[in-house]
């Protein structure tokens, strides 16, 4: 059972293992591998991840947005600040932290308010909103920090990449919370947590390194040792909280697409695949396999950063597994609401799809 349980939550993770090991019976392993791995995409990804835990460990990004929610003032008010604090969070935090963050306070606020007949939809908007929001920036996904570290795609090019795509996101999102009636919403609940000043400034301080390691501003190995250091003596529960699974997916993901990579076959059939249309090869492969092994995958066999930037980004909508991030989102409502994972996977399913469509049409035809 623990065997089951394990696979359960962390099914990508024993994916990207499995994979690995069974082309390493095609390619053995020699001194190629150590090739094969991005090495300062993952310091970058763990020390992020690191400094985010922090914060989150001294509840800075839930008082600050339960701060906003009682100003929004109506449900209509209260959706759409949810979405812009969570879209505006995954810029920052990226997706799946910015979930694990705030879906616990959509759920408290629309409980408090008596509104839970609005909770699938709001989960779903929530998910959607931290999947496209973190788009915009390197950090923001795991699959951009990637790529821009892979690319090496200067910072402006890759704003100016994503930048479109970020405006019709929110555009989309918009309309989609205005579609909530307005009604009066009362939350008159006190929160004990108060801000941790000094943990706080000093979190935001290694958080602002971490953004000048993504940038290449600062070396990453002086982030390496330093970050982990100051951690270490602040708060270990911070390191301890780090998704290693993220990590070591990405590890055994590096290993499966360079392998790949190496033989002849698949080489000529992935570039010949994305030489035709790199952005609906792209977007199609996260609904089966995900954007983060689609970015990885991908990027052994196209030159084509731009429509693979825009197709792990936008692919991230449309299936369950298109992102990790949306299975955060249906484990946290199959937790919350046991009996109603069907109708949320078919709410889910309608409003992904039409957020694909739409963004993928518009890529293909305006943004490559």
């Amino acid at each position: 059972m623990k065997v089951v349980n394990f696979i359960k939550r962390n099914t990508v993770f024993c994916v990207a293992m499995t994979a690995a090991l069974i082309t390493s019976f095609f390619v053995p392993p020699d001194a190629e591998y150590f090739g094969y791995f991005d090495w300062r995409t993952l310091a970058c990804l763990f020390i992020t991840l690191a400094v985010v835990s922090a914060l989150g460990n001294v509840k800075f990004f839930t008082i600050l947005a339960r701060k906003l929610v009682m100003a929004a003032g109506n449900l209509r008010g209260l959706f759409l600040m949810l979405v812009v604090i969570t879209f505006i969070g995954s810029m920052i935090i990226a997706n799946d932290m910015a979930l694990i963050t705030f879906l616990p306070l959509g759920y408290f606020a629309l409980s408090v308010g008596k509104k839970e007949k609005y909770m699938a939809y709001l989960f779903i908007l929530q998910n959607i909103s931290a999947n496209l929001g973190g788009m915009v920036t390197p950090f923001g996904n795991p699959q951009n920090l990637y790529i821009h570290s892979f690319y090496e795609i200067p910072t402006d090019e890759f704003i100016s990449i994503m930048f479109p795509p970020f405006v019709l996101a929110i555009s989309m999102l918009a309309a989609a919370c205005f579609l909530v009636k307005p009604e009066k919403l009362h939350i008159d609940e006190e929160f004990p947590e108060k801000f941790h000043t000094a943990r706080t400034v000093t979190y935001f301080i290694l958080f602002f390194i971490s953004v000048l390691i993504v940038l290449r501003l600062v070396p990453f190995l002086l982030g390496l040792i330093m970050i982990p250091a100051v951690l270490f003596f602040m708060d270990k529960d911070a390191l301890l909280e780090v998704d290693y699974g993220l990590l070591g997916t990405f590890f055994f993901f590096f290993i499966f697409s360079g392998n790949l990579a190496r033989m002849d076959a698949v080489n000529a059939f992935f570039s010949m695949l994305l030489e035709k249309d790199a952005l609906i090869v792209s977007t199609l492969s996260c609904q089966f396999i995900s954007n983060v092994p689609t970015a990885i995958l991908l990027s052994q066999f196209t030159e084509d950063y731009r429509s693979l930037l825009l197709g792990v980004n936008i692919g991230g909508t449309g299936t369950l597994i298109a992102s990790l991030a949306s299975l955060i989102t249906f484990s946290e409502f199959k937790i919350l609401y046991p009996g109603e994972g069907k109708k949320y996977l078919s709410m889910f399913t309608v409003i992904n799809l039409i957020f694909l469509v739409v963004m993928t049409a518009a890529a293909k035809f305006f943004f490559v």
